[in-house]
């Protein structure tokens, strides 16, 4: 390759890492084109070897210390748990678009889906009886091992209850020996002081060891036996693939689609005939009647969808939609009062008291005022026109818009308009007064001293500032989803947190990192769109 053409593929590369905001890798590439080997292999080392080592300790100090810390919902998640998380919910999603597929399947397709099922139910039954007898051999296995361990400590502390026991007794009898002395005269208060103190401190002592046993014995207890927890993972594995496929057949089955609008055919085939064969009017009227509902059955069985669960990936698809939402309609509001704010001091003047007030309101307040004002405008969502043609589009009908979506948006939109609006004005009455005496040379008016002089001027600021605002709505979604009951990952952690299930602070800590990497991949998209309008070369830092 020609060294200028070299070059030229190079900084088209360096550009296209600089757009998208991943200069780190600069080094790689220059290392790659033979530029400076010594100098990039050393940033090589800082930037990118040094820091994933830093990541990987940090992940080894979690594997580490997290089963060593107890919570009222167990112990910590250790990373290996929180990837379990990840691929049951995938599996979760998986499945789901199965029963959907079943659900919608007619003719020869769904039985012969039908048939492959029933014969993997079989095959798998097999397979459970083979891990249950492993199972079996591993709890036995498990049982003589704990008993070994556990039966001398047990004969130890048998033995220390009962010499235990016997102290207390004779300590007991010697205080009641000294009380009579002193009813007699021949012992004093003290002396019978000194021996209860006395008995007290035995029986402390005493409880004490007897403690130390039983934690000896808890601990043993609680130690996991990996044979037996594999086992039983793959015992229960397959007991819920076993129960899986049956709800399969019943979708297949009882439940699919095309068999219920069958078998209403058949009904409605029936109440024809006995219509024809009526004997009197009142009969011919009520056959009538039971024939057009069970027309309107049909009809309704046939466009009849599936109605599946919320998956952690419709979860993060109505979180971003909601997002989006809130963030354009924060942009509409804060892009024209930024770039008025910039143009005119009278108009900065007297929105500067409203941004100080309002910019520092928590989204929590923003919530339930949204609840309060636009909850009035739909009295009655389920039939509200509004909500029913949304959720008839194509594309975002199976978000299932509602008004908990409408107020957490509009609760984004409020927290997210100041960066913007601020943003926008800086870059708007930060614009070289040069432009403008040029715009006023050439006599332009207003619309073009706008749209050729101020916007172009003002957009990298605009779009900073439109970055900040997409990261905050991120931040105060979730929150905002939890306290609304608004489908998404808000609703996701919050559930689980109220589940208390023995995955569930896996699936927090796996909804932690779901929600860290969609603000990373959003941070990336507006770090993308300032690149590009931007008319200086200088590099993204973060």
């Amino acid at each position: 390759m020609p060294e200028n053409k070299a070059e030229a593929v190079k900084y088209k590369i360096l550009r296209f890492l600089d757009i998208i905001g991943f200069t780190v890798f600069d080094p790689i590439v220059r290392l790659a084109f033979g530029e400076s080997p010594a100098k990039q292999i050393e940033k090589i080392i800082k930037y990118l070897i040094i820091p994933i080592l830093f990541i990987t300790v940090c992940v080894i100090v979690w594997w580490v210390v997290a089963p060593n810390h107890k919570t009222k919902s167990g112990e910590v998640p250790t990373p290996n748990i929180v990837w379990q998380s990840a691929l049951i919910n995938d599996r979760f999603s998986e499945r789901e678009k199965l029963k959907e597929s079943d659900f919608l399947l007619e003719g020869e397709e769904r039985v012969s889906m039908l048939n492959i099922v029933k014969s993997k139910i079989e095959s798998e039954r097999e397979n459970l009886k083979v891990l249950g007898e492993k199972l079996a051999f591993q709890e036995e296995s498990y049982e003589s091992q704990l008993n070994e361990r556990i039966s001398p400590i047990k004969t130890k502390l048998n033995a220390l209850a009962q010499e235990n026991k016997d102290a207390n007794a004779l300590a007991k009898s010697e205080i009641n020996q000294i009380a009579e002395s002193l009813i007699a005269g021949e012992s004093s208060p003290e002396d019978l002081l000194a021996t209860i103190k006395k008995a007290d401190k035995q029986k402390s002592e005493a409880r004490d060891a007897e403690s130390i046993l039983k934690k000896q014995i808890e601990d043993i207890r609680s130690e996991k036996y990996k044979p037996l927890e594999q086992a039983r993972l793959d015992f229960n594995s397959v007991a819920d693939e076993i129960q899986f496929m049956k709800k399969r057949i019943d979708f297949l089955s009882t439940s699919n689609r095309s068999v219920k609008v069958s078998e209403t055919k058949l009904k409605l085939d029936e109440n024809i005939n006995k219509l024809e064969n009526a004997l009197n009017p009142r009969s011919a009227i009520s056959e009538a009647k039971r024939i057009i509902r069970t027309e309107s059955s049909i009809i309704r069985l046939e466009e009849q969808k599936y109605a599946s669960a919320m998956t952690i990936y419709k979860q993060i698809q109505r979180s971003i939609f909601t997002v989006f939402v809130g963030f354009i309609m924060a942009a509409l509001i804060a892009i024209p009062l930024g770039v008025l704010c910039g143009l005119n001091s009278i108009v900065m003047a007297c929105f500067t008291p409203i941004i100080s007030i309002f910019k520092p309101v928590s989204p929590v307040v923003y919530l339930l005022i949204f609840q309060i004002i636009v909850g009035a405008f739909f009295p009655d969502p389920e039939s509200h026109p509004f909500f029913l043609f949304l959720n008839s589009l194509p594309l975002i009908g199976g978000l299932g818009i509602n008004p908990a979506l409408v107020f957490s948006a509009c609760t984004v939109a409020a927290c997210a308009v100041w960066p913007a609006l601020i943003n926008t004005a800086l870059g708007v009455a930060s614009i070289d007064k040069d432009h403008i005496n040029v715009a006023r040379v050439l006599k332009l008016n207003f619309l073009d001293r706008l749209t050729k002089i101020v916007i172009p001027s003002a957009l990298p600021l605009v779009f900073a500032g439109l970055r900040i605002s997409l990261g905050v709505g991120w931040m105060v979604l979730i929150a905002a989803e939890a306290l609304s009951s608004s489908d998404g990952l808000g609703k996701f952690v919050w559930d689980e947190y109220q589940n208390g299930s023995s995955f569930s602070f896996a699936n927090i800590l796996y909804a932690c990192f779901v929600v860290g990497g969609i603000g990373f991949l959003l941070d990336r998209m507006m770090i993308v769109l300032q690149r590009l309008v931007s008319f200086d070369r200088n590099g993204t830092s973060l």
